[in-house]
């Protein structure tokens, strides 16, 4: 009785003494890709015959209501920790481009906008009386990944984005466009404890 008394001693001491290992991280998700916009060919302004009414855009040059190119919209999507950006391709290797720019809605699980932002290249736009914040440089063509809405989005939360290309001189057109969903490649953006 006195050897399984010390068996029994010794095996508390272990895991009394045992040292906490911390776990590898898990997996990172796979990239996920939704199609936002589908390639629409260059066409002059006026052929586009529906107009965004509650947009007005600061110009000197065409029109001041802009035409919509082409819409699209996300299914729910929820962030989980990824980076989300934009792309001209699901496999995230090409850029995309817009004449003359895209409105990011985002919209929460009811479907109502919480958050806009303009890409491309435009003047100052306005919903409403607000202006719309412009996300990333002024431009008609952006490299795979350029344009990252990731601050847009509700980091817990489910979410859609709607993306509508809109034009207001000359030729509309828009790429491909699609929203990619990928962890978090930068140094330092995981939450473990480093040296602990």
């Amino acid at each position: 009785m006195h050897s399984r008394t010390l068996v029994l001693a010794a095996a508390w001491g272990l895991v009394a003494c045992a040292r906490h290992v911390p776990t590898s991280p898990a997996t990172p998700a796979a990239p996920r890709s939704v199609r936002l916009l589908l390639d629409t060919p260059a066409q002059e302004t006026e052929t586009f015959e529906k107009r965004r009414d509650d947009l007005e855009i600061d110009t000197g040059e065409g029109e001041r209501i802009p035409r919509i190119v082409t819409t699209g919209q996300t299914p729910l999507l929820k962030l989980e920790g990824a980076r989300a950006r934009l792309y001209g391709d699901a496999r995230a290797t090409l850029g995309i481009s817009v004449d003359n720019f895209m409105l990011l809605e985002v919209l929460d699980a009811k479907g109502k906008v919480v958050r806009t932002a303009v890409v491309g290249f435009t003047e100052g736009v306005h919903l409403g009386k607000e202006q719309v914040d412009s996300l990333g440089r002024r431009a008609f063509s952006f490299e795979p990944g350029e344009v990252d809405l990731t601050d847009l989005l509700p980091e817990s939360e489910p979410f859609q984005v709607r993306a509508t290309a809109l034009d207001y001189w000359g030729v509309g057109r828009v790429s491909d466009v699609y929203l990619v969903l990928a962890p978090d490649s930068r140094p330092g953006s995981d939450d473990d404890l480093r040296g602990q």
